[in-house]
């Protein structure tokens, strides 16, 4: 339970009124993911992947479908650095990227304490790889937000070239620049068109559809994670759509893009739920945005409410997975950290050196 103590620490660090406590904890879930000992789901696969990436040669790294990826795994084994210190510069890329969305919200501890039950836990602490993509493509997001056109591209590219599955954001290109409009979202999504297809029809889409698209491998947990954010677009569209282009018109495009795609996702479910998954952690952090302003939005009615169950939600949530999933008390438990001794001191001492 470990898990559920750390996420009711942090609600409660939310609602006090020290500022300073964001970079506090920013350090302290930085460390808590990166320097984790034998803890995640993918801890194993990562470990035949540095294996397997860092004994090929440069030129056979760059040609990989993520050749980015590889890059980091050949430059690791090159420096002599044990396996586990991927996982601190997975984590520090994660979190470099929340960090940038964070501090563009009128409460940067609200939005971190938020993606700490779905999307930390997940992602920097498991799916490390796809953690990286995600923390670029927050840094995407902010330049998304800025109408900075050529580094929106770059940074996208830079995600994919580490999982080919930010690609995708690669679509709101004809979005970056202009104001948000039915108008312009109906010619942008033509515009779009010819990528959506180029897309498709990648080898990493051929890829992805051979592995997850009726094939029997599901995600687990993926239909109520990607339910919640269908939940949260309806409570954005609903309640918070109008209130929010008022009082935040710079980001409102972000927050009803993201939005739409939520419930987009929630179709892609049905079809392969491990695609759908992954695409769903890339808007947590959107989510995470919606949420974490509803202070700062005029509420007339049930204000207090809307501030409160998301927490409460996400906080059973957290429970639920943690007392009733195998593959969670499997991953995750006992945690354990090698940040107080030496790897060589730990049980597998010639496996990592």
């Amino acid at each position: 339970m470990i898990y559920v103590l750390v996420f009711i620490c942090l609600i409660i660090a939310r609602f006090t009124k020290t500022k300073k406590l964001y970079s506090i904890v920013l350090f302290l879930l930085f460390f808590f993911s990166a320097f984790r000992f034998e803890v995640g789901c993918d801890w194993t696969g990562y470990f035949n992947q540095y294996n397997v990436y860092s004994s090929d040669t440069f030129t056979e790294v760059l040609s990989k479908r993520e050749p980015l990826w590889g890059l980091v795994f050949f430059v690791q084994r090159a420096v002599g650095l044990p396996y586990p210190w991927i996982n601190v510069f997975s984590s520090a890329v994660f979190f470099l990227g929340v960090h940038s969305l964070a501090r563009r919200q009128p409460n940067p501890l609200a939005f971190l304490v938020l993606l700490f039950p779905v999307l930390i836990i997940n992602m920097p602490m498991s799916g490390i790889r796809q953690g990286v993509a995600i923390g670029i493509v927050c840094l995407a997001f902010g330049a998304f937000i800025d109408r900075r056109l050529t580094r929106f591209v770059l940074l996208i590219l830079l995600a994919g070239g580490v999982h080919s599955s930010a690609l995708v954001f690669l679509l709101l290109v004809p979005l970056v620049r202009g104001q948000y409009s039915w108008d312009r979202l109906a010619l942008a999504g033509l515009m779009a068109i010819p990528g959506g297809l180029a897309l498709m029809s990648s080898d990493n889409a051929a890829v992805a559809t051979s592995r997850y698209v009726n094939t029997g491998v599901d995600a687990a947990g993926a239909a109520f994670r990607v339910g919640l954010l269908a939940l949260t677009a309806l409570f954005f569209f609903v309640i918070l759509r109008r209130k929010w282009a008022n009082v935040f018109p710079q980001d409102y495009k972000l927050a009803a893009l993201g939005a739409g795609a939520m419930i987009i996702t929630m179709f892609i479910v049905p079809v392969s739920s491990v695609i759908g998954d992954r695409l769903a952690y890339y808007l947590v952090p959107i989510q995470a945005m919606i949420f974490a302003r509803v202070p700062y939005l005029p509420l007339r009615a049930h204000r207090t409410f809307y501030i409160i169950v998301p927490y409460v939600a996400l906080l059973l949530f957290l429970f639920a997975w943690v007392s009733r999933s195998i593959i969670f008390s499997l991953c995750y438990v006992p945690y354990r950290s090698w940040l107080f001794g030496p790897l060589d001191s730990l049980k597998y001492d010639a496996f990592f050196w």
